[in-house]
């Protein structure tokens, strides 16, 4: 079974949160949410959430994908908390899955693992040193790094990343009981 780990820091975009963890359970994948600054985390529209454990009982050999929320304030602790880069780095270094939606890409670029393309939310390109953004897909995926442009797009991306990890056949499954198309 895959392992996937949210972290979820203050200020996250609880759709994206919500989404990606539901659809990759419905997957079975075991999905895994840390939280950067304790226990409960509270998202950018005061919806709280209880964590399975903390970024500190986390380890890059443990998990197959890091899957990166967005919401401005949840992306900037996510781009000063050593423990979140080092382990974005770890990730990168290993070829194993990183994922982002919204404004997480920023943290992404902070850690220097962006590759040549990338989206995310209109607007937020201008905060990103990398110049391979695109708008022009909800989703793009460059080498081990899927990106995704925000909350009307968590579904897709979420589906995508099923595709990824457990293949075509379970993500036709969802698409089709999900009633994506």
């Amino acid at each position: 079974m895959k392992t996937v780990c949210i972290p979820l820091a203050n200020g996250f975009e609880e759709i994206e949160a919500v989404s990606l963890i539901d659809v990759l359970r419905r997957a079975d994948v075991n999905v895994i949410t840390i939280g950067v600054s304790g226990k409960i985390i509270e998202g950018g529209h005061n919806i709280k959430m209880e964590t399975d454990m903390s970024v500190d009982d986390v380890s890059s050999d443990k998990i197959d994908m890091i899957l990166l929320p967005g919401g401005l304030g949840g992306t900037h602790a996510l781009m000063k908390d050593g423990r979140i880069q080092k382990l974005i780095k770890e990730m990168d270094a290993k070829n194993k899955l990183i994922g982002a939606i919204c404004a997480a890409p920023m943290a992404l670029d902070t850690a220097g693992v962006l590759k040549n393309k990338f989206t995310c939310y209109p607007g937020i390109e201008g905060n990103i040193k990398s110049k391979g953004h695109t708008n022009d897909q909800k989703v793009v995926v460059d080498g081990n790094i899927m990106t995704s442009q925000g909350p009307a797009t968590a579904m897709i991306f979420a589906l995508e990343i099923v595709k990824k990890l457990c293949g075509e056949e379970k993500y036709n499954e969802l698409n089709s009981s999900l009633l994506m198309g």
